[in-house]
């Protein structure tokens, strides 16, 4: 097993001069109540090596000899599936648990299930702990977690929660601990997170590459070192990593002695109802991370700088905003809050327990029974964070339809943005969004778990069993398989005997995510005010909703001279809102091109990815004007794209009381449903809303 990179090496610099990242992952093993860490940030800069690094710092966990479930024998209440342990049981010390949640684990890995080999040669029923297991007071690791399906989502704020795991499955009845420190890594570029999930993080990070060429040059160098001579390398970082691991452990002691006085608890308050947070779970974590770091800093006494610090790591995340909203927080705005100092503690008013929040997990009061895994805290939108990312020196690379919307999420205003232009043409803003009709691909596909289409998935409702071994196993199926082989085999003492070829696996109907491919008519016909604000309303609606049922996006606009791929296919619909933002109308209308654009687009991301099935959205009036052949070229272009055989919805942006009808007679060639924009938003469809209409 190779040499991990030293934690001081990623990060550059010793313990007095953490960055961020650092601090916020030192913060949260200093107390794990504070609820992990999401360091979000673009490709290369270290987030996994960093936090891979994080485990060889931490000190030691003593367990029982032998115990799974990796149970504390100092706590008399903690009880292990594999206990009782005698008075007299070894106890031996290791170290922290790195667990890593890999995004394409089964529900079965997570949470662990029958031991299937032991069942099958001994009859035995024996319960096989899954990684949560192996978390428990450890660190639970979770790369692209923005990326994570939903359903091992909901494992994961199940277990936040409630701090345990109980799996009633196969058989089997198991009840254990699962308290660990969640740490995920994730590019925003890829897509961002469920809004239930990001507020289970207590912090935030943003980092980036630095811009400085030396200290660039200074991560070249380390980088290379490491692999000419690992040891060497790893010997040399090693006294800067044993003090990190002393002064963690010193933090920890501290922690208990550390005072968060009533005018440092009302400040955060006071703090988190400025920045409008939802619920008050900012104020705990924030309180907590401002204890936390005071033991870091040696303090006895919550002071200014902890509760900034505190704040600019557990705000942004959870401040009140729309899900495309730009990041950041006004630091001018928490200086002027903050003050110049804190003002002096009441004599007659004693402070709060040295812990910060009370041992039931908050402040006295309405709120005081709240604990890091309620779940009536904040459901607060997407959120990138902070005031921007910090310069740091790198390390190594390492459903049907839902309601208006989604818990906390706050549909967005469009942008007040309109005007001119001569060359780039006319650009409008759209209105606010809507719940819009739910377009789905038809067919039953087999891609990633999501929320839009009908798909074979590893959860959901079970249809059905198939031969094989990867998947949750149909019990019943299984033997009535061997059932029938049992005349040809020899039996033992009258049991049943089990080979491969017998096991079946449930076959289970859920939702998949889509290639959500929107192919846009941007020319002088769309250039009337009110006619493109509507188009990218809808158009804006359709984005909301690909964002909540996890979908990738792709943007290809048609005008004047041709047609463009103005955003690749993404998971970013943050992006996708930012570019329809921009979008100009005016020039020509070259419908053809378009067509033959999105049929580019879709055959490379067939190739790419077989998969994901896509839904082409041609948004257009149906009107071609580049030439005098221009619409039969395009019917022939909408041959071409039928004859991909990819489902197609055509939405008509042709208004007023005088209608060609061309994009009716577009859908018609493409084989599509058409859609008048007026009829995108699911209010409008009362009584048709889920029905389909297929021009034919």
């Amino acid at each position: 097993m190779p040499l991990q990179y030293p934690f001081s090496a990623v990060l550059g610099c010793e313990a007095d001069a953490l960055d961020d990242m650092g601090l916020a992952l030192v913060l949260t093993t200093i107390a794990p109540e504070i609820g992990g860490v999401l360091v979000r940030g673009e490709k290369g800069t270290a987030k996994s090596t960093a936090v891979r690094a994080l485990a060889a710092v931490l000190p030691p966990v003593t367990v029982y000899a032998g115990d799974r479930f990796s149970i504390d024998p100092g706590n008399p209440a903690a009880t292990s599936p594999d206990g009782p342990f005698a008075a007299d049981a070894e106890v031996l010390a290791r170290p922290v648990r790195l667990v890593e949640l890999p995004v394409g684990a089964t529900e079965d890995r997570v949470l662990g299930s029958l031991h299937l080999e032991r069942a099958l040669s001994q009859g035995k029923v024996e319960y096989e702990p899954g990684l949560l297991a192996r978390a428990h007071r450890g660190i639970l690791y979770v790369d692209e977690v923005n990326l994570l399906h939903d359903h091992l989502v909901d494992l994961l704020l199940d277990a936040a929660a409630m701090g345990q795991v109980t799996v009633e499955r196969d058989g089997v009845s198991v009840e254990h601990a699962a308290r660990f420190v969640l740490i995920g890594t994730m590019n925003p570029e890829e897509g961002e997170l469920r809004p239930q999930l990001l507020d289970r993080f207590g912090l935030t990070v943003e980092v980036s590459a630095p811009r400085d060429p030396t200290q660039r040059a200074d991560v070249v160098r380390r980088r290379m070192a490491y692999d000419a001579e690992p040891v060497a390398f790893t010997d040399r970082y090693r006294a800067l990593d044993r003090l990190l691991t002393e002064r963690i452990e010193s933090a920890r002691d501290h922690l208990a002695k550390v005072r968060l006085g009533d005018a440092a608890l009302l400040k955060i308050a006071e703090i988190c109802a400025a920045f409008d947070v939802d619920g008050l779970r900012a104020d705990i974590v924030t309180a907590r991370t401002a204890v936390a770091h005071a033991a870091w800093e040696g303090r006895d006494e919550v002071s200014r700088a902890d509760i900034r610090r505190a704040a600019l790591l557990s705000l942004p995340h959870r401040r009140r905003r729309n899900p495309f909203d730009a990041p950041g927080l006004d630091e001018d705005l928490l200086d002027q809050l903050l003050g110049d100092e804190l003002p002096p503690e009441p004599p007659d008013v004693p402070a709060s327990d040295g812990s910060g929040p009370d041992a039931d997990g908050g402040p006295s009061g309405p709120a005081g029974d709240l604990s890091p895994g309620d779940s009536d805290a904040s459901l607060g939108p997407e959120s990138r964070e902070d005031s921007g990312p910090r310069d740091r020196p790198l390390g190594p690379e390492s459903s049907e339809d839902s309601g208006p919307s989604e818990p906390g999420m706050h549909l967005p205003d469009a942008p007040q943005r309109s005007g001119a232009d001569a060359a780039t043409g006319t650009v409008v803003s759209a209105s606010a969004a809507y719940r819009p009709k739910l377009l789905t691909v038809q067919g039953l596909g087999d891609g990633a778990a999501g929320r839009r289409s009908r798909a074979l998935a590893r959860s959901g409702r079970r249809t059905g069993a198939t031969r094989g071994t990867n998947g949750s196993l149909h019990l019943v199926e299984t033997l009535l398989a061997a059932a029938g082989q049992q005349p040809g085999r020899k039996q033992a003492g009258g049991r049943v005997e089990l080979r491969t070829e017998d096991l079946r696996v449930a076959v289970r109907e859920g939702r998949e995510a889509n290639l959500v491919l929107f192919c846009v008519d941007a020319s002088g016909s769309m250039a009337a005010r009110k006619r493109m604000g509507q188009v990218k309303t809808a158009i804006l609606s359709l984005l909301m909703d690909a964002y909540r049922r996890r979908d990738k996006v792709g943007l290809v606009t048609f005008r004047g001279g041709g047609a463009e791929l103005v955003l690749p296919p993404t998971h970013s619909v943050e992006i996708a809102a930012a570019r329809l933002d921009q979008l100009a109308a005016g020039g020509r209308t070259p419908l053809e091109a378009g067509l033959l654009e999105a049929a580019t687009v879709l055959r490379r991301e067939r190739l790419r990815d077989p998969r994901l099935r896509p839904l082409l959205v041609v948004v257009t009036d149906g009107r071609a004007t580049d030439g005098a052949d221009a619409m039969a070229r395009s019917m022939r272009a909408a041959e071409h794209v039928a004859g991909l055989r990819v489902t197609t919805v055509v939405i008509d942006s042709e208004v007023g009381p005088l209608r060609l009808g061309l994009a009716r007679r577009l859908a018609e060639v493409l084989r599509a449903e058409h859609l008048p924009v007026a009829e995108v938003s699911a209010e409008a469809l009362t009584g048709v809303v889920g029905t389909r209409k297929v021009v034919a």
